[in-house]
């Protein structure tokens, strides 16, 4: 029998962390220095009243955002996550509205160019393209381009953004850092994805970096949009090995076995670094054997195949995390690192702008508060566009235990196997102590909090209010 991955009692917990120290750095922030211009320096977070965030984080985490210090948060490239930035695009408006149209009618997402001033410093010729799956479905989906997120394509400032500083042009760079993503969020605060990205980390995962930026598009009023790393071949030489190959689950597909075509995967995966490394056949091979393979065949040889380790720290940090929208959820959000020298795959994180049960309207969602709220386009019981997840030989394998009724293969197969799913719950008991029983947590998400509100772009009130929501799950 396949045993569903619900949450465990030590998710349970007796007592909720308080918000005082939450609410007193919000408040310490009321007043802070306006947010950088084009052509100011960025914003650094900090308290007017010098109050900390750091009483319950660890010594890796004290000091890292009041005072102008260097953020132990890390950053994106060379832009810290203690600081608020400022970046500001200048597109043609004829070229936006054709661009949306080709991808309304086609599904493509074109490239445009466009000057980008990053703290000060401007960039010609960038290229710039929407990024995103789901959370595009408002653009073909008629009703003037509103996503459920808020987001709408008649204000490009709110859309989800691909920047690629040397797209058109080789080698141009802000400071080492050509590519990074503008994140699109249910929230104002987008404090649910900043937090739940640190967390990945600080739990021993490849995750992205994150900053917070004032962000407008040919002169609007600027806007806190989170902007975190773009999963490239530069990221995965960082966070993995330079060696491997990086591949992403389009959000219509699934993880079925589709034969030794690679053309057959041309809507179920893109290859996003690593080509000189490897092409799909790894992919393929993978894709085959947890398909089709016995159940003592696969229990014996997976861990030839897979990180089994960082697979069970994966679904415990979705849990924890109150992640609606994972491997198995509606956007089958993930990619897959293949290490050359191991022959090993490796399950990375990617999109967690609905983590902490955060619905694609910035409430509650399914799993962690309120249910029935689903990503943009997706119908309460429907399972997205795109072909049902093979059955596997036993059967089964096809039943629905994501949101919206979908599933995963790999995670029903994996769970099923009574080692692995005693290594998954002992994961998400060790995870609770070390990250929220100990205040870790917590104190990530003062931090945040302390650098979204020396922004001076969203109010007190709805940094509090995001808080409180995060804070009640940690």
């Amino acid at each position: 029998m396949i045993r569903t991955r619900a949450i465990p009692s030590a998710l349970r917990r007796a007592a909720l962390p308080t918000l005082a120290s939450v609410l007193i750095v919000v408040a310490g922030c009321s007043d802070t220095s306006d947010v950088s211009t084009d052509s100011a320096p960025a914003t650094t977070a900090t308290s007017s009243d010098g109050a900390s965030a750091d009483s319950a984080a660890p010594d890796a985490l004290v000091n890292a955002a009041p005072g102008g210090e260097t953020s132990d948060l890390g950053g994106v490239g060379t832009l810290d996550s203690a600081t608020v930035h400022s970046i500001a695009v200048e597109l043609d408006d004829a070229e936006y509205e054709a661009m949306l149209e080709t991808y309304s009618s086609t599904g493509q997402k074109e490239w445009i160019e466009a000057t980008v001033t990053i703290d000060g410093t401007t960039y010609e010729q960038v290229g710039i393209r929407l990024k995103g799956n789901s959370s595009l479905r408002g653009i073909a989906g008629g009703g003037g381009g509103a996503m459920s997120d808020g987001s709408s394509s008649q204000d490009p400032e709110t859309m989800p953004w691909l920047i690629d500083l040397d797209h058109f042009i080789d080698g141009q760079s802000h400071d080492g850092l050509s590519e990074l993503v503008v994140r699109s969020n249910g929230t104002a605060t987008s404090l649910n994805e900043a937090v739940a990205l640190e967390l990945l980390q600080l739990a021993g995962l490849a995750s992205q970096d994150a900053v917070a930026a004032a962000f407008s598009v040919n002169g609007t009023d600027e806007i806190l949009r989170l902007v975190i790393d773009n999963p490239d071949d530069e990221w995965m030489a960082e966070e993995l090995d330079a060696s491997g190959a990086l591949y992403k689950a389009d959000s219509g597909g699934d993880w079925s076995y589709r034969g030794e075509d690679p053309d057959a995967y041309e809507e179920v995966f893109d290859q996003e670094a690593g080509d000189d490394n490897a092409d799909l056949t790894p992919l393929i091979n993978l894709l085959q054997f947890i398909n089709e393979s016995d159940d003592a065949t696969f229990a014996a040889e997976l861990p030839e195949r897979l990180d089994v380790d960082a697979f069970a720290t994966y679904l415990a940090m979705q849990d924890l995390l109150a992640n609606t929208d994972d491997i198995d959820g509606p956007g089958n959000n993930a990619y897959l690192y293949y290490d050359n020298d191991t022959g090993q795959f490796t399950v990375v994180p990617w999109d967690y702008n609905l983590a902490f049960g955060s619905g694609p309207g910035g409430g509650p969602g399914a799993r962690g508060g309120a249910a029935g709220q689903l990503p943009a386009g997706v119908a309460q019981g429907d399972t997205p566009a795109g072909p049902t997840p093979t059955e596997g030989e036993d059967g089964g394998f096809g039943a629905g235990r994501g949101v919206g009724g979908r599933s995963n293969v790999l995670v029903e197969r994996f769970l099923a196997v009574d080692e692995w799913n005693a290594l998954y719950e002992e994961k998400v008991a060790q995870l609770q102590a070390e990250l929220y029983d100990g205040g870790v947590a917590q104190g990530v998400l003062d931090q945040w909090s302390t650098i979204v509100a020396s922004s001076a772009l969203v109010d007190d009130a709805t940094i509090a209010g995001d808080a409180e929501r995060i804070s009640q799950q940690l």
